[in-house]
């Protein structure tokens, strides 16, 4: 069987004729096992995946308006969580995560969903005092609309594969998935297995620097490899990764994102964090990306990894299949023990479906990248 090769002009005038055939990564691999892959791929132009994972890597990068008189910012804080200045005279970076001593288990993210709820917040910076910017001191308030421009960076906002995190500790360990009772007692796994997008997009083949995704509701674009991008990692003959693998950061609009898909949380012992909802198209344009995409939970793996440990590395405890996780199961050691998502199904669902209506109606933009992601990997040991 060889299926016929599309191209990014048949794909977009399909969609301009209204003719382009949308379906959730579920919808299709539903297709393909009821029919066949030939069929499914015959009916279906482009699959949707979506996630809706927990992340701190990120950072709220605000552009404000000149003052009177002119101040360059040395030191800000935006609602009581300091900012990072010297981006210009009134740009600063306010950081999603940390907040772990703030007793009100307050950060950057719950600043952000403030700002997104449509409250003020309060801003107090101090200038560096200069011939050109005198001013000294600047106390107000921030709404969205008295922002002049900002951006979300995720830096990772799309990893190919997820962990299934444990602890071989006594009682309660905090991590980035949420809190883990051990001795391996529980277990937390980031991904949602088939239907992601990286586990329907193997090496994250159709992603690169410009491509759009959405983001937390609004139109965002691929700004290149993210932080810990590694595509070196060892791969199943279907090529999806044993491992998180290939990692995309991603940008967008501020004032486009919309409360419902963008969510502030806080881990005990560990600190503030984003819950973002975000989808990407997968156009088939070839048999190969058509058969990954069909590609099952029970033919898809995790690694099982003991938080416990502080160090780089952590230890192995081996693999598990995403359909045995999204039943709850995992076994560690012939050990079972229940495990949960730390991640949103609901929310990537959603997500996913409001992206399928968009591309459909032709309110979002098809295009295969120009350049895939950088081969080099970022994830690179920092030796000391």
């Amino acid at each position: 069987m060889s299926l016929p090769i599309r191209t990014e002009a048949q794909l977009r005038q399909r969609q301009e004729r209204g003719q382009l055939t949308v379906r959730a990564a579920a919808e299709f691999r539903n297709l393909v096992e009821k029919t066949s892959l030939e069929e499914a791929y015959a009916h279906t132009d482009v699959v949707v995946a979506a996630d809706a994972c927990f992340t701190d890597q990120a950072s709220l990068h605000v552009g404000l308006g000149p003052t009177d008189p002119p101040i360059r910012l040395r030191a800000a804080q935006l609602a009581g969580v300091s900012a990072s200045c010297g981006h210009g005279s009134t740009d600063f970076m306010l950081p999603m995560g940390g907040g772990l001593a703030e007793p009100a288990r307050h950060g950057g993210a719950q600043v952000l969903g403030a700002l997104l709820a449509g409250a003020s917040v309060p801003l107090s910076a101090l200038g560096d005092g200069t011939v050109l910017h005198p001013r000294r001191e600047l106390h107000t308030e921030l709404s969205l609309e008295r922002i002049a421009a900002g951006r979300l960076l995720l830096h990772r906002g799309i990893s190919e594969n997820g962990v299934v995190a444990t602890s071989s500790a006594e009682g309660l360990t905090a991590s980035p998935y949420g809190p883990l009772l051990g001795p391996f007692t529980s277990g937390l796994f980031s991904c949602g297995g088939a239907g992601s997008i990286g586990l329907t997009m193997p090496g994250l083949s159709l992603l690169g620097p410009g491509s759009p995704v959405l983001v937390g509701g609004a139109v965002g674009w691929v700004v290149g490899s993210g932080s810990g991008h590694n595509p070196k990692v060892k791969r199943q003959s279907s090529g999806h990764a044993l491992s998180p693998g290939c990692v995309a950061a991603l940008s967008v609009d501020l004032h486009d994102l919309l409360p419902q898909w963008v969510r502030p949380c806080f881990f005990e012992g560990h600190g503030s964090g984003l819950l973002v909802a975000i989808a990407a198209p997968v156009p088939l344009i070839n048999e190969s990306v058509a058969r990954q995409a069909a590609t099952g939970n029970n033919a898809l793996e995790a690694p099982v990894l003991d938080l416990a440990i502080p160090r780089r590395l952590k230890p192995s405890l081996g693999t598990a299949r995403y359909s045995d996780l999204l039943a709850g199961e995992l076994q560690i050691k012939g050990r079972p023990i229940s495990c949960a998502p730390s991640h949103s199904p609901k929310m990537a669902a959603a997500i996913g479906q409001e992206l399928i209506t968009r591309i459909a109606s032709g309110h979002f933009p098809l295009s295969l990248p120009l350049q895939p992601l950088n081969p080099r990997p970022t994830l690179v040991a920092l030796e000391a």
